[in-house]
């Protein structure tokens, strides 16, 4: 995937949160909530985008 596409879906995602967290009224609770989860989403796409998906599932933690 293009650099270009990436920092376009970047800048939607942004927006979009931004929209949702700006005019739709909800406890602020409910927005971290929000947040945190589009923030770990957009984080382990990018690792899948980047490559790094396929490194971080080979990895084995303990014998």
């Amino acid at each position: 995937m293009p650099l270009v596409h990436v920092l376009l879906v970047l800048i939607v995602v942004g927006v979009l949160l931004w929209l949702v967290n700006t005019y739709i009224p909800m406890a602020g609770s409910i927005k971290s909530i929000l947040n945190a989860v589009v923030v770990i989403v957009v984080v382990l796409w990018l690792l899948n985008v980047f490559g790094l998906m396929d490194n971080l599932t080979r990895l084995r933690v303990g014998k």
